[in-house]
């Protein structure tokens, strides 16, 4: 009969097993906490910036019961009224919900944050951008003509009309949007390019004339201005696009610069479309 070898670890002292889950435990949290401290906003907002990115991921579920106020404490290390606050924001945003004596939960029905799909194409980009809300700003001394990098057309010869918005979405700020428009292109109805978006009625009011549109995406973040805009921290997150309209001639008849919340902003793209 073969003799079963028992390995016995000393009371008291944790086995190799535990202290190498210890170790990586507190190797994460000092990572953590590093992180945190590497940023000027405000502790309770990255977290709940964690929080939210493992509802969105689904490491938290719908209906999921979080971890106690004192769990996600010891988790993060962060102080209870740390948490508090970033259980707090969730709750504004519609993420969770809290019932006295039973805890926090996830909702039910998770509200889509990245909603906003960066087109590829200028029919689709207009389709998307057609039922945005603009709130129009009054800018004093709006420059005269826009930056044209090279391959981006020539100033047109009427000058511009320069309009800047505020775009809305169920009442939420989401885009701070500056267009250069042809003024030829603008006469032939104002009353439209002052109330609604741009390049739709660009679109349709120049369809013909249309040679070339471009995009460019580039991640940033929010100066003061675009900050104030959107209601977000200075230096959060920003999908900064600029799009660029020329016409048979050369002629760059729209030039926009538009600033997205990166929190509501997505790019899609299919890398084995035919091109056309």
């Amino acid at each position: 009969m073969s003799a079963t070898k028992v390995r016995v670890t000393p009371r008291g002292r944790p086995g190799r097993g535990a202290f190498q889950q210890t170790r990586k435990r507190s190797k994460k949290n000092d990572s953590l906490s590093r992180a945190f401290g590497r940023s000027r906003v405000p502790l309770y907002i990255q977290l709940a910036g964690l929080l939210r990115r493992k509802i969105e991921d689904g490491a938290y579920a719908p209906g999921q019961r979080l971890p106690t106020l004192e769990g996600l404490e010891r988790e993060f290390r962060v102080a209870r009224v740390t948490v508090r606050l970033a259980v707090e924001l969730l709750q504004k945003e519609g993420l969770v919900w809290s019932q006295q004596g039973k805890g926090t939960f996830v909702a039910r029905e998770v509200p889509e944050r990245r909603w906003l799909r960066l087109a590829t194409d200028l029919d689709s980009l207009c389709r998307i951008i057609a039922v945005n809300v603009p709130k129009f700003v009054h800018v004093a001394d709006p420059p005269a003509e826009p930056r044209l990098g090279p391959g981006e057309g020539r100033p047109a010869p009427a000058g511009y009309r320069y309009l800047r918005s505020v775009q809305y979405r169920d009442g939420e700020p989401f885009a701070v949007v500056s267009v250069h428009l042809d003024r030829a292109v603008y006469d032939r109805a104002p009353e439209d390019f002052r109330a609604h978006t741009a390049l739709p009625i660009l679109v349709r009011e120049a369809r013909g004339r249309i040679a070339a549109a471009s995009n460019t995406v580039t991640i940033g973040g929010a100066d003061p201005e675009v900050a104030e805009y959107l209601r977000v921290p200075l230096n959060a997150p920003t999908a900064q696009v600029r799009c660029v309209v020329t016409d048979r001639d050369g002629t760059a008849i729209y030039v926009a610069e538009m600033a997205y919340r990166g929190d509501c902003a997505r790019l899609d793209i299919d890398l084995l479309a035919e091109k056309g």
